[in-house]
């Protein structure tokens, strides 16, 4: 059985006041007690880091995390540093019991960047980041018009092109690859592909196509050259 307390000598453990002042002892040793563990497991951290991002255009992208922290902190962020307003574009998501999220809606280039949250509350705050990488499958935004043409002049054929990554771009003739040389040769200038056709022949006449290619689509384009 355990011991009963033992007074120190002259303190009478009977006496009402003794009574009190042990426990507010206890009370303020609790009170420690409590304030020590909010000072350990009340500021914000991230048990789960954010995560890099790759997303198609036109579609949503989602950077989520997970956070502990008491009480509940409070989550803001900020794309390549600048503050982010919920709205059409933007949502802040925190979900019980430790998850926050934002969403970015109908993604496009622009959306492209560094983005950060920040969790605060009264105990202290937490900084994490993630990289948001847009990709867009590859697509002719413009391709070439159909052209008639005299013989002996130099015929130039011009499509715009978008797509990250890069895309692959390539040529063909009635359905066979261009084989250049110093008579039809291609070449890429930024967003543009341009086929070039020196001294016209009639046998330049056909159904020209140019297309493109990378890992998130592939596309392409018909036009008609007739040289007479």
């Amino acid at each position: 059985m355990p011991s009963k307390p033992v007074a120190p000598p002259g303190i009478n453990l009977k006496d009402e006041k003794v009574q009190m002042a042990a426990r507010m002892i206890q009370k303020s040793f609790r009170g420690h007690q409590v304030r020590k563990k909010f000072k350990e497991d009340g500021p914000p951290r991230f048990v789960e880091e954010l995560k890099d991002v790759n997303s198609l255009s036109d579609s949503s992208a989602r950077i989520e995390g997970r956070l502990s922290g008491f009480p509940d902190p409070t989550v803001k962020w900020f794309k390549d540093g600048q503050k982010i307003d919920e709205g059409t574009k933007y949502t802040i998501v925190f979900e019980l019991p430790d998850l926050c999220a934002l969403v970015i809606k109908n993604t496009n280039s622009n959306d492209f960047g560094t983005y950060t949250c920040q969790a605060y509350n009264q105990f202290g705050e937490a900084f994490d980041s993630a990289k948001v990488t847009i990709n867009t499958p590859a697509k002719i935004e413009k391709g070439p018009p159909n052209q008639v043409c005299k013989c002996g002049k130099t015929i130039t054929m011009t499509a715009k092109l978008v797509g990250d990554p890069e895309p692959d771009v390539g040529w063909a003739k009635d359905g066979e690859d261009v084989d250049e040389d110093d008579h039809l040769f291609w070449d890429i200038d930024g967003d543009t592909t341009i086929l070039t056709i020196k001294n016209a022949t009639k046998k330049d006449s056909g159904k020209y196509e140019v297309y493109v290619e990378n890992e998130y689509g592939v596309d392409h384009s018909f036009s008609r050259i007739d040289v007479k």
